[in-house]
């Protein structure tokens, strides 16, 4: 089983920026940690990181093209209004799940949108770094679900 994780803007400043929402992770420890959930759930992950949303709609193609099982999404602020990224997504058939490490529902009014809400699985928030880990375990299981029909 395949699994796609997309990290989005910003995310490569991760440990630098804003300790108060983000901690003090950064996105190779992320990273590290999913690859070593992915390993002990019996799956593979691959993580994807960028700043240019044209990129990002790219290596959701590319994940339509490759036949992945599920995919994981922490867009970052294009969250809010990439209308692009939502539209490239929706190409998919595979559960997504939305993550984000703060609890964007607490935070800036503008944040509290997602775009990708109504094409997405679900949403985990505000777990810091488990959220990742939960959206992984949530990804595996709705995917395993979906290949048993």
């Amino acid at each position: 089983m395949k699994i796609l994780m997309l990290h989005g803007i910003n995310h490569n400043m991760f440990g630098k920026r804003d300790p108060k929402q983000y901690g003090t992770i950064t996105l190779e420890q992320i990273d590290a940690q999913l690859a070593g959930l992915a390993k002990e759930l019996g799956v593979t992950i691959d993580s994807y990181q960028t700043n240019c949303e044209g990129a990002m709609c790219e290596r959701i193609h590319q994940a339509y093209q490759d036949g992945v099982d599920a995919v994981l999404i922490n867009a970052g602020a294009w969250t809010h209004y990439s209308y692009g990224l939502r539209d490239a997504l929706a190409i998919l058939t595979v559960p997504i799940v939305e993550l984000h490490m703060s609890n964007i529902h607490a935070r800036e009014e503008f944040r509290h949108k997602s775009v990708f809400a109504e094409i997405a699985l679900g949403q985990i928030c505000g777990f810091g770094v488990d959220s990742y880990l939960l959206a992984l375990r949530a990804a595996v299981s709705a995917a395993k679900a979906r290949q048993a029909g």
